[in-house]
């Protein structure tokens, strides 16, 4: 039977549509009105509307492993196609830059890249297991004076930042070749093993990866009230004389605040997801890593003191997790939404850390942040593999591929927050100054 014609448009056309009530955007020179279908997109609306009336070819391709399956939900939105003579992508976007990438990632499935070891991951969670297991045992054995619980607090805490690092694994569907086996063991490991709301993971962590350091855009990036990051933001915040606290010493209480405050936030933020989009399975997931730990370590420490404990080994795994996600991007370029291409918005937005066993561990592979971030279903195992072929890639573009120490990149976390806290203060008081001139 004869093919059945779609619709044509033009690039003027399609970026019209990218309001919240009417979102259309392009994959592989398809046409697709998902406007009913983000509500229930399963990584968020948000990430859709991100991408409305832009070509995602790259990031779809990027965010979901099993084709056949999302071809399924593809086809009832096709409503046409990019005319003959409009090109693949936006005007603006370097087309020779798509084009290597997409041959680059061709190459990487032909070499089987995207293939979990799945010894490899088993050996992980081996590791957390044991280290909690470990942990109660020297309690049985030893008591809980204090010297006994700050070790078995030291092992928890290991366990507890491995399990924020295999739990990323399974959210990113890395690990089996079937989605839902992922989804199911990203269930058991960021709700059992970590106490965590999975749908608040999915929707603020996509928004991070799809667009990477854009401010209103990326979550990550928006830490007020607390800090102010990049150069825009802060220059902009002094100027409308925003001060809820001194921005100035921000890198010097960000020691301080994060250990204390982020269990408690990140609970919050987990109980707040929860009640707004009714996740009660989540709860029940939840629900079994306190009746996991009231039962392991109730009989030593009682009610009180287990919570107590589940307090400390999050605040000592807080500025560990914290120092690791934020090396690779808080010292990088942030700007407003420019909309360009997938392998330039990541490669500009991050920064490697140099290879070692120690880190590779310490960091659950998040060293190699520009290939998690330009290939974020490649299990981490094979990162270091299409490293040199990355930066390969991008010393052809002219793209400057950030390759860093540990400790360098922990500073330039500091450094980074200490820039914008006074960006904002030659904005808030140079206005000032500015105003009270104007009025003499």
């Amino acid at each position: 039977m004869p093919r059945k014609m779609l619709n044509t448009y033009s690039w003027q056309e399609i970026q019209s549509h990218k309001q919240k009530a009417d979102q259309w955007l392009v994959i592989n020179r398809k046409v697709y009105d998902v406007t009913g279908w983000a509500n229930r997109h399963p990584g968020g609306s948000r990430i859709l509307n991100h991408y409305a009336g832009e070509d995602a070819t790259d990031v779809f391709r990027a965010m979901h492993p099993q084709l056949d399956v999302v071809q399924l939900y593809l086809k009832p939105l096709i409503i046409g196609e990019l005319a003959p003579g409009e090109p693949s992508q936006e005007r603006n976007k370097n087309s020779q830059l798509v084009e290597d990438f997409q041959e680059l990632r061709r190459k990487l499935e032909d070499m089987n890249m995207f293939n979990a070891n799945l010894g490899f991951f088993f050996l992980h969670l081996a590791q957390i297991l044991i280290l909690e297991a470990l942990a109660w045992l020297m309690l049985w054995h030893f008591g809980n004076g204090w010297c006994i619980t700050i070790f078995a607090s030291f092992l928890l805490t290991i366990s507890q930042a491995q399990s924020g690092f295999l739990q990323h694994d399974a959210g990113h569907l890395s690990i089996f070749k079937k989605s839902n086996w992922n989804r199911l063991m990203h269930k058991f490991l960021i709700c059992h093993l970590k106490a965590m709301s999975r749908n608040w993971w999915n929707s603020g962590h996509w928004q991070h990866h799809v667009k990477t350091n854009i401010y209103h855009k990326d979550p990550d990036v928006n830490l007020l009230p607390l800090f102010l990051v990049g150069d825009l933001q802060p220059v902009e915040c002094g100027k409308k004389k925003i001060k809820y606290i001194n921005y100035e010493k921000q890198h010097l209480y960000f020691y301080m605040v994060l250990p204390f405050t982020m269990p408690i936030y990140s609970q919050f933020l987990t109980v707040r997801q929860i009640f707004r989009q009714r996740c009660w399975e989540d709860v029940a997931w939840i629900s079994t890593f306190y009746i996991r730990f009231f039962i392991t370590f109730g009989p030593f420490y009682g009610i009180f003191g287990t919570l107590c404990l589940i307090y400390l080994v999050k605040s000592l795994e807080s500025p560990w997790i914290i120092y690791v996600t934020q090396m690779s991007h808080l010292s990088m370029q942030m700007s407003r939404e420019e909309n360009r291409d997938w392998v330039s918005t990541q490669v500009l937005a991050s920064c490697n850390v140099e290879q070692s066993f120690f880190n590779d561990w310490f960091t659950g592979h998040l060293n190699f942040q520009i290939e998690h971030h330009l290939f974020p279903t490649m299990p981490r195992h094979n990162y270091h593999k299409v490293a040199p072929l990355v930066r390969s890639l991008c010393a052809k573009h002219g793209l400057q591929y950030v390759n860093k120490p540990l400790l360098k990149a922990f500073g330039d976390i500091v450094r980074a927050l200490k820039k914008s806290g006074a960006l904002w203060k030659d904005a808030y008081y140079k206005t000032g100054k500015h105003d009270a001139e104007s009025q003499t």
